[in-house]
């Protein structure tokens, strides 16, 4: 019991930051609570709806949201994850586990690179 509640706090803590508690969320009831890939997804949706909606007023309060943009997006991301849910319906837990898997090591070597590419920049403006 105290391992969901220091996870729930980890993933509130990442999602408020904007990183997304997915990150930690996902892994975590999945590897270590060995809960089926489909479930711990749906976890993570309902889980996500609280978290993002403080997340959400706090950069609000802060002038951190350009509302022309999200004007733009919020009826795509609508439609592509009710795309996503019912072809994650579809799919087997071990199929969609991988993939998730696979989404989250590109990403990381995707931020790691950006970093690099940042800190190289940075090194030679000066």
């Amino acid at each position: 019991m105290i391992w969901l509640f220091i996870t729930g706090l980890l993933s509130g803590i990442i999602g408020g930051m904007g990183i997304g508690g997915g990150t930690v969320l996902i892994p975590v009831l999945s590897l270590l609570f060995d809960m089926p890939q489909k479930t711990v997804q749906s976890i993570n949706l309902i889980y996500f709806i609280p978290t993002a909606c403080v997340a959400l007023i706090t950069h609000i309060k802060a002038d951190r949201v350009e509302k022309k943009t999200v004007h733009s997006i919020i009826p795509l991301g609508i439609v592509g994850a009710a795309a996503g849910s019912l072809l994650a319906l579809g799919l087997d837990n071990g199929l969609l586990r991988t993939m998730f898997g696979w989404f989250l090591l590109l990403m990381g070597i995707r931020e790691v690179w950006i970093g690099y590419q940042t800190g190289k920049k940075d090194k030679s403006d000066k």
